[in-house]
C-alpha cells in the first residue's frame, strides 16, 4: 500500500507457515558487521540493501552440545535498492522457505522473536520523519 513501509522477512527452512524472522547470519572471515548485514539480507532475501544505520544489538544465551554460549546480534537498517523479493541465490533454499514484505508496522506481531521485534520498533521511529 502507498505510504506504508515495509520490511524483509524470512521463513527460515523447518519453521512452521507465519514464523517469521529477520534476515541474519554469521561474518564471515575479514567481513564488518555491516557488510554482514547487507550480504546476508540479499542472500536470504533475494533483494540488494543500502545501509542507513545501526539499529542495535541483542543479546541471549542458549546451550549447545551442554554449553551455555552467549550470542550477540547486531542489525542494521538498510533500504531495499535491486533485486525481487524472494528470488534467492542458488543454494538458499536448504536455509529459508520464504522471504517477503510484510508491513513494519505489524512487525511487533508477526516476528517470531521479541529482540527482532524490539528492532523492528526502532525501524519505525528511525523512519518516522524520512521521506518514503
Amino acid at each position: 500500500m502507498r505510504g506504508q513501509i515495509w520490511f524483509a522477512a524470512v521463513r527460515p527452512q523447518g519453521k512452521l507457515e507465519g514464523v517469521w524472522a529477520l534476515p541474519k547470519g554469521l561474518i564471515d572471515d575479514g567481513e564488518q558487521p555491516a557488510e554482514t548485514a547487507i550480504r546476508e539480507g540479499y542472500e536470504e532475501t533475494g533483494v540488494r540493501g543500502r545501509l542507513l544505520r545501526k539499529l542495535g544489538d541483542t543479546r541471549y544465551v542458549y546451550t549447545w552440545q551442554g554449553e551455555r554460549v552467549l550470542k550477540i546480534v547486531s542489525f542494521f537498517l538498510a533500504r531495499a535498492r535491486s533485486g525481487r523479493i524472494g528470488t534467492l541465490p542458488l543454494g538458499m533454499e536448504r536455509e529459508i522457505a520464504e522471504a517477503r514484505w510484510l508491513p513494519l508496522a505489524d512487525a511487533g506481531r508477526l516476528l517470531a522473536y521479541r529482540g527482532e521485534r524490539e528492532m523492528a520498533g526502532k525501524a519505525l521511529k528511525a523512519l518516522a520523519n524520512e521521506p518514503l
